[in-house]
């Protein structure tokens, strides 16, 4: 599991150099101001996310935790403020995990486009057994007819789906885009011609 150190901050003190101000809170523990490092909690954040539980270390000991909220700067992006839930043993917890999809499709290379129907996928879970992300092999797609489903994605013992139905679909494929306006660019032609034979028509029947 991955670690990272706090130290103590006063409520209004001011920012130490290469540090961001962040608290902790729970059902068991109360909201406390602390400082992490921000080199250390970049690297954690890219790790974990804000689904997988870490170790946090505090003046108090050691609490499990989950990175519940992350504030960044409105121009550079960087963090600049973090919220942790402290986790109690046995708590299950929803989180929203990034679906990545993996592996090549025959249907795709066949002329099909892949359509991602979701890119996250609600779950309910044992912090300390969360993955960081969910991956999907979209090789299944081998046809136009095919579909992956929410119940196909394989998830860690203890983990399942919440609030999603098993049948909702995550990846499918639909026909080539470029292909159907190909084709209706032929019809507008076909009656552009068709419309100009008919002046032609009446043209000489004047």
């Amino acid at each position: 599991m991955l670690e990272l150190t706090t130290i103590a901050r006063n409520a209004n003190e001011k920012l130490k150099e290469g540090y961001i101000p962040a608290v902790y809170y729970g059902s068991h523990a109360k909201s406390t101001p602390i400082f992490v490092e921000a080199i250390a909690f970049t690297k954690v954040l890219g790790q974990a996310g804000e689904s997988s539980s870490i170790s946090l270390i505090t003046e108090h000991g050691k609490e499990i935790a989950m990175i519940q909220d992350v504030q960044r700067h409105p121009v550079k992006n960087h963090p600049v403020h973090a919220d942790f839930l402290v986790l109690e043993k046995g708590q299950k917890v929803h989180v929203k995990l990034p679906i990545v999809f993996i592996g090549e499709s025959q249907a795709v290379k066949a002329g099909g486009v892949l359509v991602k129907v979701m890119h996250e996928l609600s779950v309910e879970g044992d912090p300390t057994k969360l993955p960081h992300e969910v991956t999907v092999d979209i090789s299944v797609l081998a046809t136009a007819s095919s579909v992956v489903h929410a119940q196909d994605i394989a998830l860690p013992a203890g983990v399942v789906l919440y609030h999603i139905n098993e049948e909702d679909i995550v990846a499918s494929i639909t026909a080539q885009h470029e292909e159907s306006e190909a084709a209706s660019v032929a019809d507008l032609s076909a009656i552009e011609v068709e419309k100009k034979g008919k002046k032609e028509e009446d043209s000489q029947a004047e």
